[in-house]
């Protein structure tokens, strides 16, 4: 059945509500596409062809007949952070846990087979569709990565909510926004949704389930109002969602506010001129982690730079710099690229982590390249605006960190990431120090940054995850404290004899993943450490699939506790396979160590462009 609900807007009632915006010259868009039968009705709507189709979300009512656009031509179009859950949606369905199962969300509510994407939603700008010019929102909710589309169709302001709300003060699914086990991720991301929806200036909504609505604002403020004592009911104490949204902002010195709304904290240092800078920038305005760690599980978004405009006096985020390369600390700042034009400022030894997460073997690392506009001297001064910015390396939460040295009203500030807890008082328990060990964190990287922080001397340290520290001597000889402690602890607990290093890697392989054709040949580089205090002999065998051949055992002289690059050979064989397995055997001296180190390698069946 087919409605039209004002000229050249119509509704297709299926699987859920698919809407068509017909443009001038007789094509037109869909919003969402249900089964597919939209196709079958077009003459009805006085539409030639369909050009685009648009996804709110990836669920299977709103998208389960995709296959049929991809044969008809018509290019799809879905949301940044559910681009997985179509073109790769296989992967989901192969992967995902079905017992022990603890992730609620309804990632399992996806297509059962992939189809193409023909294109991202650019969130936050307008782009031109089939001759309709599409705004596309990010409305987290119903689902992570939802996406509101606002189109001006005549004299009416629309917005295709996708499953954001029902009817005034409804949701069409309580359950779908249950993102982990006992949090409300997603109905206090409802709430967030609909404050900021409410300034669109909407003349009518639409929704996938349930009927338009000619008062938006109404519809959600009721939403608004509703959900809001549902998320209270579930948690311990009110949350004051608005007041988060309106006011994320904690003013540290004049110019130095702490956006206490996102995970982890970001750092914003404002210029007279009314530019900004930003240190860190994750995942803004966030109501918990979904479970998973998916694409689809993690929501970049911009919404506190409305209150970062509004009341701070900033008219534009002209810098980012992150501490170190863990998503969330980046995870936004590609998305701040795009729509701010804010230029990316990385330490030189954090950018080739960013720009090639795949090439080490590292945690916590962005699905996205994230390449910098301008590379910092590690060790050097940078000017911004009118502060200079010092950058330190900083080891210890990770290899790949760095920390700013800067005076900002007088206060001499260090920016120190994830370094260390930051809740310290001399009454309470010594704070614990952020390390994990495949972040390739060293015995002595705390006792190093103790060290610096006493050369430094700031008044203020602010930090990831902790509330901001105002400096005294007691804090920083705890730290002094602290830092000679792991040592302590490390030597007492590994072998004396040898330098294991505290993660007890002595290989490493890189590239560490790889897409290969077949038939290639694929080069690695073994870097292999010698833990002995003198002299030795290492021997390295590539380890192959069978049927591969390589370049056979290298044989290295490795000077005493030093460090030695090697290169090695693998010719790729065999049909296409997903994360092949190649490894170096290695004996460093007497010491046997065998499969120490490995990578894994996709063999692609046609070329890599």
């Amino acid at each position: 059945m087919v409605d039209e609900l004002a000229p050249g807007l119509f509704r297709v009632r299926d699987t859920v509500a698919v809407y068509v915006v017909r443009s001038p010259d007789g094509t037109g868009i869909a919003i969402d596409f249900g089964s597919g039968a939209v196709l079958d009705q077009l003459g009805e709507m006085g539409v030639d062809r369909l050009t685009h189709v648009l996804m709110t979300h990836h669920h299977r009512d709103q998208a389960q007949g995709l296959a049929r656009a991809v044969d008809a031509g018509v290019e799809i179009i879905v949301p940044p952070v559910e681009q997985d859950l179509f073109a790769r949606v296989d992967r989901m369905w192969e992967r995902r846990q079905i017992v022990e199962d603890y992730n609620l969300r309804e990632d399992r509510f996806s297509i059962l087979e992939p189809v193409p994407v023909d294109g991202l939603a650019q969130e936050y700008r307008s782009a031109p569709y089939g001759g309709v010019e599409v705004l596309a929102l990010p409305t987290p909710g119903h689902t992570p990565g939802s996406v509101t589309y606002v189109v001006q169709v005549g004299d009416l302001r629309v917005g295709f909510t996708g499953d954001l709300v029902y009817a005034p003060g409804k949701v069409w699914s309580l359950a779908a926004m249950q993102w982990s086990y006992t949090e409300t991720e997603g109905p206090a991301m409802t709430v967030l949704s609909a404050i900021q929806l409410q300034e669109q200036g909407l003349d009518l909504l639409c929704p996938s389930h349930g009927e338009p609505m000619a008062d938006p604002v109404g519809a959600l403020q009721a939403l608004e109002t509703t959900m809001q004592r549902y998320v209270d009911s579930r948690r311990p104490d009110p949350w004051d969602l608005r007041g988060r949204l309106e006011d994320p902002f904690e003013v540290l010195t004049p110019h130095l506010l702490r956006n206490r709304s996102s995970l982890s904290y970001s750092y914003v240092l404002v210029s007279e001129s009314g530019a900004a800078l930003v240190f860190d920038f994750g995942f803004d305005q966030t109501t918990g982690l979904p479970s998973g760690f998916d694409r689809a599980a993690r929501r970049p978004w911009l919404a506190s730079l409305p209150a970062l405009r509004r009341d701070h006096g900033v008219t534009h985020v002209e810098v980012a710099i992150p501490t170190h390369y863990h998503d969330d600390h980046v995870a936004g700042m590609p998305l701040l690229r795009d729509v701010e034009g804010t230029e990316i400022w990385t330490p030189a030894h954090i950018a080739p982590v960013l720009a090639t997460p795949l090439h080490h073997d590292l945690p916590c690392t962005w699905f996205d390249p994230i390449p910098s506009d301008v590379v910092l001297e590690v060790g050097g001064t940078v000017r911004w605006r009118e502060y200079d910015i010092t950058v330190h390396d900083l080891p210890g939460h990770t290899l790949f960190a760095a920390a700013y040295e800067l005076v900002v009203d007088g206060v001499r500030v260090l920016v120190t990431g994830d370094q260390q807890d930051g809740s310290w008082v001399p009454d309470e328990r010594q704070e614990t120090l952020n390390y994990q060990y495949r972040n390739r964190f060293r015995v002595e990287d705390f006792r190093k940054s103790a060290a610096l922080y006493a050369r430094l001397r700031p008044e203020l340290m602010v930090s990831g995850h902790w509330r901001p520290r105002w400096v005294d001597d007691a804090y920083l000889a705890m730290l002094a404290r602290r830092g000679e402690e792991v040592v302590e602890l490390h030597d007492l607990l590994l072998p004396d004899e040898l330098d294991l290093g505290a993660d007890s890697i002595l290989a490493r392989l890189t590239p560490y993943y790889s897409l290969v054709e077949p038939g290639r040949e694929l080069r690695l580089t073994v870097e292999v450490r010698n833990p002995f205090d003198r002299d030795v002999l290492a021997e390295i065998e590539p380890v192959n699939p069978y049927g591969w051949d390589s370049s056979g055992r290298v044989r290295r002289q490795l000077p005493a506790g030093g460090t030695e690059h090697v290169e090695v050979t693998i010719v790729v064989d065999g049909p296409p396979r997903r994360r092949a397995r190649v490894a170096v055997d290695l004996t460093i001296g007497g010491l046997r160590l065998g499969q120490h180190a490995e990578a894994l390698l996709d063999v692609v069946p046609e070329p890599i462009r």
